[in-house]
């Protein structure tokens, strides 16, 4: 793809994340999900708090926009990750983390049964960068989302270009995908023994070690599609990321990508 392409392209898509930054959150109460059409999965996006380094007023809108690109998928979003106590999360097909609790306590226990069940019952689950540290402070968290974040290793490598490699050629997410170039966070920094599917990693500058950058897993009879991609709205756009993260989040709510 030529740069003027790939600027063609960038500009497109910031246009459309502006143009859905405009869509309703809601932050006082989370809705069941049956008005949304029957021909759609539903997809119900967690975000409202975060790192503050991490722009997730930018970040949020730029996922809707990307996920609407598949019109088998529904977008709603919740800027209150406590939100999810209520039962009405289980009127969705898949719930995509985009919150990291980083200077206010997680959400309790209503909500981590809540989502556990939610997705041991055969719905799905989708991370997105740093959603891979949150609820810290709850064990399971880190067998859910197949790897978290871990304080203790080294956080990712300086902010700049790298390619991602497309590793598992034979699974739905990624069959037909290829390798490409991104300017992002390459996290160093995940710990977990749970049994994950590794779809593509990155190579370190610093270590040259190669860590996973999206991968699989089931929990229960639920799917789960976990990726440290995706620091801000440039990272988004980076040619690759669409399609990886669109493919993701329809496998998880039981779709073919």
């Amino acid at each position: 793809m030529t740069t003027q392409s790939s600027n063609l392209n960038r500009r497109r898509f910031l246009a459309r994340a502006a143009a859905l930054a405009t869509v309703p959150f809601l932050p006082q109460s989370l809705p069941a999900a049956e008005n949304a059409p029957a021909s759609k999965k539903r997809v119900l996006l967690v975000t409202g708090v975060d790192y503050p380094g991490h722009p997730w007023r930018e970040t949020a809108p730029a996922l809707v926009a990307m996920l609407h690109q598949d019109p088998r998928l529904a977008v709603t979003v919740i800027e209150d990750p406590h939100l999810l106590d209520s039962p009405s999360v289980h009127t969705y097909d898949t719930v995509l983390l985009h919150f990291m609790n980083w200077e206010v306590p997680g959400p309790g226990q209503a909500a981590r049964t809540n989502l556990r069940n939610f997705v041991e019952a055969g719905k799905g689950l989708m991370l997105v960068h740093f959603a891979c540290g949150a609820w810290l402070d709850w064990p399971e968290f880190r067998n859910l989302a197949g790897r978290a974040w871990d304080p203790k290793l080294r956080a990712h490598d300086p902010r700049g270009p790298f390619t991602v490699r497309i590793q598992d050629t034979e699974h739905p997410i990624t069959a037909g995908l290829e390798d490409f170039e991104i300017d992002d966070e390459l996290y160093t920094c995940l710990a977990g023994d749970a049994p994950i599917r590794i779809l593509a990693t990155a190579k370190s500058k610093v270590d040259a070690i190669d860590y996973p950058m999206a991968f699989v897993l089931n929990y229960g009879k639920g799917r789960v599609f976990h990726s440290v991609l995706g620091h801000d709205a440039k990272a988004l756009a980076a040619p690759g990321v669409g399609g990886l993260f669109r493919r993701g989040c329809a496998w998880t709510a039981g779709l073919n990508p």
